[in-house]
């Protein structure tokens, strides 16, 4: 199983306090994206240049990434076996059980992997970890069932409400997404809806508006849903990613096309908090 981060006391990923383990590889390419790193299935090299001091290392014969003496060179991705990662694991063990947290899969996208997903919720399944994991449902309906069915919470990105600029933004369709979406709704799983909010892209009335229409029929009582409990969770845009894209080697452009996208202000969240909550759904800003 490839992973290529290891992030602890991770607040917002899930209830408590968590360790979330960064699957590698994923079929988006949401513009926006704050982890590029994660595209890619296989290992990636990263340079980050306010680290180098332009030693020459790198260009002697049999050089490896393990070689450069300032970590300005660094391999994004680490195949583990599952002893190793669960060793990784249970350091914050007592940490996660005091504040009724646990261990959350993010990615890239958990479901591109299913075989080492569902290997690894197993595992913690007998371990006694709450499981969690955090996905766009860009996925076979029968590979989401199998998920679903191996965790306590999925966290479920919602990108965008019409599937032709979903595409633009991402590369893909979103009606696979929406079509499992209303799978684990129907199925009475716990799950929470999570919208990256961007002012120019998906902020704008009319999504909202037929967002709320569109989680309001999931938690309708004839969905037999609704273990979410209508919540929603806005995540307010943030351009890290930026970094990260100068960091690939070689660098690829964030945002190529320019697509306009800025952090939604004070005014818009209310608005859209206000749209979301006219269908009586939970809104939470962040996490």
């Amino acid at each position: 199983m490839l992973i290529f981060d290891i992030k602890r006391y991770a607040i917002n990923d899930g209830p408590g306090i968590r360790t979330t383990i960064f699957m590698k590889g994923c079929p988006l390419r949401c513009v926006w994206c704050h982890n590029p790193e994660s595209w890619s299935a296989e290992p990636q090299v990263l340079f980050k240049q306010s680290k180098c001091i332009r030693c020459g290392t790198c260009n002697e014969p049999g050089f490896t990434v393990d070689d450069c003496p300032t970590t300005a060179r660094e391999l994004c991705g680490r195949k583990y076996t599952m002893d190793e990662l669960m060793a990784e694991i249970e350091k914050e063990r007592d940490i996660m059980e005091d504040s009724g947290g646990g261990v959350t899969l993010c990615g890239g996208e958990p479901l591109m992997h299913p075989d080492d997903a569902l290997a690894i919720l197993r595992e913690l399944k007998r371990r006694g970890f709450h499981r969690t994991v955090d996905t766009a449902l860009y996925a076979r309906p029968e590979v989401v069932d199998v998920v679903a069915a191996e965790c306590e919470l999925l966290l479920v990105d919602l990108k965008l409400m019409d599937s032709e600029k979903h595409r633009r933004y991402t590369g893909v369709g979103n009606e696979l997404i929406l079509e499992n979406i209303r799978r684990v709704a129907m199925a009475g799983k716990d799950f929470r809806i999570r919208i990256p909010l961007i002012e120019g892209i998906n902020a704008d009335e009319a999504n909202i508006e037929a967002t709320a229409q569109f989680l309001q029929s999931l938690y309708s009582p004839l969905s037999q849903g609704g273990a979410g409990g209508g919540s929603v969770h806005l995540l307010p845009y943030h351009d890290v990613g930026k970094d990260k894209h100068r960091r690939m080697m070689p660098p690829t452009p964030y945002n190529p096309e320019g697509f306009p996208m800025a952090v939604p202000s004070e005014e818009t969240l209310r608005r859209c908090r206000q749209l979301l909550e006219a269908h009586g759904l939970q809104v939470v800003i962040g996490g």
